[in-house]
């Protein structure tokens, strides 16, 4: 009986054995599955296998059989099951989205009863995934390498290594272990001793998920309590260097769990460190050594990642990494102490909320049952049957100064707090609210290097939120790492939100977020500077985008341009409201000169696009609104200046022509002095004129023209012409030699010498003058929440005449 090839996945194997015995020997033939090799192997040389094909044998101590339906095999001696074993193998591929079979167990013949068995399931998964099999149906329970599973079947993963193959574990049926992932490739077996009958069943062989380890474990922990010892791979001997293996715990709501080393040895490390990683959803990672203690109360399902360091091997016996675990799971319903400590969180109050007061989740503080609690030091805290959708943390801090010379001297680090595990939800967000005094400015800058907006097209999809809000609840931007905006100065109330990007946990790696200063009165009410990079444009969006910039604000960008290029501004997603009262403004000026290199008002039409030589700054203002919104996105980019490009190519071509000038004048003067050096003697001329030593050549007729020779060639009398050519950029200029240059002469050269010497973009920070006193169509006006009470905004108002109404302004 053989499987049906248009099954894929059906058993791996069905033996069919007729066997009887010759003077000793005993011989079978055997039936075979055409997708199954069966390898037969024995240690013993006095007793070989022998294939019998016509008559013809092929012995030897081990035989493999592939590719064949039906063989007869002959053992030479008596009692082979003694010192033979078979190893069955199946073969399972699979694709980015399906596998071509599971595996099966299935034994249908019982005098493989005899033999020490094992079927082995190699498994491959196209490139960049994982092979997933389930054992949700039986679960598994990893061993010791030498204990024996109770119905002694026996189940082994391995993956394959730069060092060798990788026992990951072993395993016995009934357990927690619900799944496992093998990266790329590797194989699952089973071993059945001599004797023992295989148990029927089936494990579902899926492509799994990405994973960044060569194995991934899962434990699904029932309801209760319950418990399961994990092994390090290839334990008790060492886990390879440099890799990482990784174990996942699923607990029922209102479960934690808790790990615990039972037995751990530790190498010594030439490169990197031994850490163990504790991941959960909407959490902080933790990371930690192996010998510090490990956490004992983890909230909700929980990822473990153990990772090797380059382990020292230069002195045999040297120690290994090797790790005995233990995982314990356990309900919430009984009180969970935490203890949480604010004293050294830079001011910052910890606040817990009850979100839904229907729930069961109960919280104390010092034994005393709270709604809200506010942590601001040492608290001991409880919490009963809370999970993380009962409550709510967040931390908050104020800081308040009437006169300048009150205020922070030194810049407040913005720090996100670190916090316990016990707690049953992650920190949501942190938020600084900053009230500086009337004359006082907030200026935020980032320790991790310069920030950038996020706007539409270009989210803030890997990282942190920063949440900037004016004191009213108006937003003022959203930024994110990794841009070109070096500081931001805002001269109103207004707070910090930190956040993650899911809105629920603030990443650790982002611990320091900002640094924030208050400094003296600035005249706009937004300040942002910005180093613009080249080959990545920098989008500027006006605050309060998308809703709009506040009626009479005023922002200014101080942007810097590295030398030898130029910025080019395009204004996109511009909407101009239709004014009540004065002119929205747009305006460009470069730092240094007097003049406006552009400026356009709401009722002008306005171009979309400019190019400004140097740094530069970009002045936006809005007007009182009637009907509308003023929105601006301004994209920057930088690029070489055409005149410049056309100036480098001209002075190239003319550098290779006085290249190959010279090495033309070169060689002239090698040829007239070989001619020198040439020894004179008589030459016989069939004419009858004899060429004697001492004359110069050979006698001139009256045909010869008279050319004259140059020992030196001067090549500015031959290419001046072609230098004066370039009269549009002035470069080359005619000299007298015999004159010694006037100052007025001599090429201008600046006085900063080292602007030339800065590379193109890399990043430097930009020391910007002060703003200049910039045309507006009215007096600037200070924030609204600094007006005299007795001082309405019509005081502000300048008759403006007749203007036109803007684009849909009806």
């Amino acid at each position: 009986m053989s499987l049906s090839t248009a099954r894929v996945s059906l058993q791996v194997l069905l033996l069919a054995f007729i066997t009887f015995t010759v003077s000793g020997a005993q011989q079978m033939t055997v039936t075979l599955d055409k997708a199954t090799t069966v390898n037969i192997s024995s240690s013993d040389k006095r007793c070989t296998v022998c294939k019998v094909t016509a008559g013809r044998r092929q012995c030897g101590q081990s035989l493999l059989l592939k590719d064949t339906t039906s063989v007869s095999l002959l053992f030479d001696c008596s009692g082979p099951q003694d010192v033979f074993k078979i190893e069955i193998v199946r073969n399972i591929d699979c694709t980015t989205t399906w596998c071509n079979g599971h595996i099966i167990q299935t034994d249908s013949s019982y005098v493989l009863l005899n033999f020490k068995r094992t079927f082995t399931w190699n498994l491959k998964a196209s490139a960049l995934t994982s092979v997933k099999i389930d054992f949700t149906k039986t679960g598994l329970r990893q061993i010791h390498p030498s204990e024996i599973c109770p119905d002694r079947h026996t189940y082994t993963l391995q993956v394959p290594h730069t060092t060798g193959s990788v026992t990951i574990g072993k395993f016995c049926r009934g357990g927690l272990i619900s799944n496992a992932q093998i990266l790329n490739h590797g194989s699952f077996s089973l071993e059945v001793p001599a004797g023992q009958k295989l148990q029927n069943g089936q494990f579902d062989v899926s492509v799994g998920e990405d994973i960044k380890s060569f194995a991934k474990i899962t434990l699904t922990f029932p309801k209760g309590i319950s418990s399961s010892e994990l092994l390090s791979p290839n334990y008790p001997d060492s886990f390879p260097d440099d890799s990482v293996m990784q174990w996942y715990f699923q607990v029922p709501d209102k479960h934690k769990t808790s790990v615990q080393f039972l037995n751990l040895t530790q190498p010594h490390c030439l490169k990197n460190k031994t850490t163990v990683e504790y991941h959960s959803k909407g959490r902080l990672a933790l990371v930690q050594s192996l010998t510090d203690p490990q956490p004992d109360q983890n909230w909700g399902n929980v990822s473990l990642t153990l990772r090797n360091c380059e382990m020292d091997r230069r002195k045999s016996g040297s120690p290994r990494l090797s790790v005995n675990l233990k995982v314990s799971s356990s309900s919430t319903s009984l009180p969970v102490l935490c203890k949480v400590d604010m004293s050294e969180a830079e001011g910052l109050t910890l606040y817990i909320d009850k979100l839904r007061p229907a729930s069961e989740c109960k919280m104390k503080v010092n034994s005393e049952m709270k709604e809200k609690i506010a942590v601001t030091s040492n608290s001991d805290l409880s919490f009963e049957d809370c999970s993380p959708q009962d409550i709510q943390v967040t931390a908050t801090r104020v800081i308040v100064c009437k006169e300048l010379k009150e205020c922070p001297q030194t810049p407040v680090p913005l720090l996100v707090p670190v916090l316990p595990s016990c707690l049953p939800a992650p920190l949501t967000s942190a938020t600084w609210t900053f009230r500086p005094p009337q004359q006082g400015t907030v200026e935020l800058a980032s320790p991790n290097g310069p920030l950038r907006q996020s706007l539409p097209g270009l989210p803030c999809n890997d990282s942190i939120l920063i949440k900037l809000t004016e004191g009213n609840g108006s937003t003022i931007g959203d930024f994110c790492p990794q841009g070109a905006i070096e500081k931001i100065q805002i001269h109103a109330n207004m707070s910090v939100t930190v956040s993650s990007m899911d809105s629920k946990a603030v990443r650790m790696s982002y611990k320091h977020v900002l640094n924030a200063s208050f400094k003296g009165k600035i005249p706009e009410r937004y300040i942002i500077t910005v180093a613009a990079k080249k080959d990545t444009p920098v989008l500027l969006a006006t605050p309060g985008w998308p809703v709009g910039m506040k009626g009479y604000s005023t922002v200014s960008w101080i942007v810097s341009v590295p030398p030898n290029m130029e910025a080019h501004l395009m204004f996109a997603n511009l909407t101009q409201p239709k004014c009540s009262n004065q002119h929205t403004d747009i305006s460009v000026q470069r730092i240094g000169q007097p003049a406006l290199d552009y400026s356009r008002r709401e009722d002008e039409e306005a171009e979309s696009e400019l190019n400004v030589s140097s740094s530069f700054y970009l002045n936006m203002s809005n007007c009182r609104v009637e009907r509308g919104r003023f929105n601006v996105i301004t994209k920057i980019t930088l690029q070489v200046p055409k005149n410049k490009t056309m100036l480098i190519i001209i002075l190239s071509v003319v550098a290779a022509v006085l290249v190959v000038s010279i090495i033309v004048g070169v060689a002239c003067a090698v040829i007239k002095k070989k001619k020198k050096m040439n020894p004179q003697t008589s030459i016989y001329n069939p004419n009858g004129t004899n060429v004697l030593p001492g004359n110069r050549g050979f006698p001139k007729t009256g045909t010869d023209n008279e050319s004259p020779v140059y020992a030196t060639i001067d090549e500015t009398l031959i290419y001046t012409h072609l230098l004066k050519e370039d009269t549009e950029f002035s470069i080359y200029r005619k000299f007298d030699t015999s004159q010694p240059a006037t100052d007025s002469e001599k090429p201008l050269i600046s006085k900063d010498t080292g602007a030339d010497d800065m590379e193109v973009g890399v990043y430097r920070p930009f020391q910007a003058p002060p703003l200049p006193d910039r045309p507006r169509s009215r007096p600037l006006v200070d924030n609204e929440i600094y007006q005299a009470a007795n001082e309405s905004e019509e005081a502000h108002s300048v008759n403006l005449g007749p203007r036109l109404d803007p684009e849909g302004g009806n």
